[in-house]
C-alpha cells in the first residue's frame, strides 16, 4: 500500500486530495498543527479512513519524526499561511511558514529518505505584476504580496533541492481554485455565502473590493488530480495548472446572484477597505504543458463552479 503524507490536510485542497488518494488505495497520513480549537470540518467524513497526526512546518524535529515513523512514498506540502491579505498583516510569519517551511520538509526528506517523492503547492500569485499574458512555466515571477514572495522562495528551493540532491520534487503552479469548502475569508466564498444570506433574508448587502479584478478560477476537486499526476511522472518538473480562462469578480457576482433570481447591482457595495495595497494584474494560465504531459483537463466549468458554491451555501444555511 502506497503511503502519502499531506500537510495542510484540514484545508480545502487537503480534503479533496485525501479523498482522491483514498479512492486510489493509499494509506493517508494527514498533518495538522496543534491547536486548542480543532477544526476538522472539511475532513470529518474521512476520519475513520485516514490518520491525522500533529506536526508543524515551523518545527524541523516534528517533520523528521513524521518521515521516520510513517515512511511515506509521497509527501504533498499543501500547508501554508495562504490568505493574501493576512500576509500583509503577518509578513514574517508568512515567510517562516510558507517559505522556510518548504526548506524544512525538503531537508527532512534529504536526511530520512531522498527517494520520497515531494509535491510543492506553488501559486499563480508568484506572477503578481505579470510580465506576459498568459503565464506559463517560463514566465518570470514578480510577486506583489508577502504571500507571493514566500511562494516564490518555496518554489525555487524545491527546484534547488531537485537539482542539487536528485530529489523527486515537483512544483505545481496552481491558479485560483475554489469549492464549497473554501474559507469564508476568500472572495469567491464570501460572494457565494453572501448571496445565500441575502436570498434567505439574513443580510441586505455584500461589501467587496475591486470588482474588476480578474482571475483564472477552477474547481479544487479537479486540481488535486493534477497534483497526484505530477508525482506519477518519470521525472519531476514544474507545471502550471489552470483553466486558461479569466473572469472578473463582477462576473462571479453576476452569475452567483442571478442563479437565485437576484440582480447583484442591487446588493453589492464596493468598499475600498477591501482593496489590496498592491493589486496583481491579469492572471491567466497557459496550461498547455500540463495538458500535454499530464493529460490533465479541468472537468468543472466556471459557471458550474459558481452555481455549485451558491447551492452549497444555500443548503448549509437552510439546514442550520
Amino acid at each position: 500500500m502506497t503511503t502519502a503524507i499531506i500537510t495542510g490536510i484540514t484545508g480545502q485542497d487537503g480534503s479533496y486530495l485525501a479523498e482522491l488518494l483514498l479512492q486510489k488505495g493509499y494509506r493517508v497520513i494527514g498533518v495538522a498543527r496543534r491547536s486548542s480549537t480543532v477544526n476538522y470540518e472539511r475532513i470529518d467524513h474521512l476520519l475513520d479512513d485516514i490518520t491525522v497526526v500533529q506536526g508543524d512546518l515551523q518545527d524541523q524535529g516534528s517533520l523528521l519524526s513524521l518521515l521516520e515513523e510513517y515512511k511515506p512514498d509521497e509527501v504533498y506540502n499543501l500547508a501554508a499561511q495562504s490568505f493574501v491579505p493576512t500576509s500583509w498583516n503577518q509578513p514574517a510569519l508568512t515567510g517562516d511558514v510558507t517559505a522556510l517551511g518548504v526548506t524544512r520538509i525538503l531537508e527532512a526528506i534529504r536526511f530520512v529518505n531522498p527517494k520520497i517523492r515531494f509535491y510543492q503547492a506553488s501559486s499563480s500569485e508568484m506572477f503578481g505584476k505579470v510580465l506576459e499574458v498568459p503565464q506559463s512555466e517560463d514566465t518570470p515571477f514578480y510577486p506583489r504580496s508577502p504571500y507571493g514572495v514566500a511562494k516564490v522562495y518555496g518554489h525555487w528551493i524545491t527546484v534547488n533541492y531537485r537539482e542539487s540532491f536528485d530529489i523527486f520534487a515537483a512544483s505545481g503552479i496552481l491558479f485560483n481554485h475554489e469549492s464549497p469548502r473554501r474559507g469564508l475569508e476568500f472572495v469567491t466564498r464570501k460572494i457565494s455565502n453572501g448571496v445565500a444570506k441575502i436570498k434567505q433574508g439574513m443580510a441586505k448587502e455584500l461589501r467587496l473590493g475591486n470588482l474588476e479584478s480578474q482571475r483564472d478560477w477552477g474547481f479544487a476537486g479537479d486540481y488535486v488530480e493534477a497534483m497526484w499526476l505530477m508525482l506519477q511522472q518519470d521525472k519531476p518538473d514544474n507545471y502550471v495548472i489552470g483553466t486558461g480562462e479569466t473572469h472578473s469578480v463582477r462576473e462571479f457576482c453576476e452569475i452567483a446572484f442571478s442563479h437565485v433570481g437576484l440582480d447583484y447591482k442591487e446588493y453589492v457595495v464596493v468598499d475600498e477597505r477591501f482593496y489590496r495595497p498592491a493589486e496583481v494584474d491579469l492572471l491567466i494560465s497557459d496550461p498547455s504543458k500540463s495538458r500535454q504531459h499530464l493529460k490533465w483537463e479541468p472537468a468543472v466549468s466556471f459557471n458550474e463552479l459558481v452555481r455549485m458554491m451558491v447551492d452549497a451555501d444555500m443548503n448549509r444555511l437552510k439546514n442550520k
